[in-house]
């Protein structure tokens, strides 16, 4: 997400502009590499309507971590959509993981950068990123068992993603993502038999 151009508008558009900016000074920066007096000046917002928005810089990491898993799921269901095969629509997890690993912009799960960054000191921080990762497994159990698996086979895929996105991050490569895949659908076909 970029810092979004426009006026200060109404206290949406500002809202959403301080979270774009945010999410992407965070990112790229780090969490504590960022000050609330950047973020305001990316956002093109008065530090009053900042602090009216975010009391508290807590309260803003909050606020991207919440988008981020709105567009990580976007992301997911959509790289999902149309497929009707259960197996590939489990596996379409991975494709989503190789086309986000490209984006030049990449810096690993935002999630495990921010727990990274102020886990030992938030717990909410900790708990939105536990959240997500429940939620990321919730949907890959749902998938695996729609493909006629349970839930073991969707813990190892999930540990699978979450290695691709680690590898990807601090290796820089991309293609973790098509070597998870690989080993996806050797786990797939071991619990479900070949096709």
């Amino acid at each position: 997400m970029t810092a979004l151009p426009g006026s200060p508008g109404t206290t949406t558009d500002a809202r959403e502009r301080v979270v774009a900016a945010a999410d992407a000074l965070f990112y790229a920066r780090g969490i504590q590499a960022v000050g609330m007096d950047e973020v305001r000046t990316a956002a093109g917002v008065s530090l009053k309507r900042l602090y009216a928005e975010f009391p508290g810089k807590e309260q803003l990491v909050l606020a991207v971590l919440d988008a981020r898993h709105r567009q990580w799921e976007d992301g997911v269901a959509r790289t999902a959509a149309g497929i009707e095969d259960p197996r590939r629509r489990l596996l379409a997890v991975f494709d989503f993981l190789e086309e986000w690993f490209s984006d030049a912009a990449f810096r690993g799960c935002g999630f495990i950068n921010a727990f990274g960054e102020l886990g030992a000191t938030s717990p909410a921080v900790a708990e939105a990123a536990r959240r997500h990762k429940q939620s990321f497994q919730d949907y890959v159990t749902r998938l695996a068992v729609e493909a006629g698996a349970d839930e073991e086979l969707a813990a190892q895929l999930a540990l699978l993603a979450e290695g691709a996105q680690t590898t990807a991050a601090i290796a820089g490569r991309a293609d973790a993502a098509r070597q998870a895949r690989r080993a996806a659908e050797v786990l797939v076909a071991a619990a479900l038999g070949p096709r």
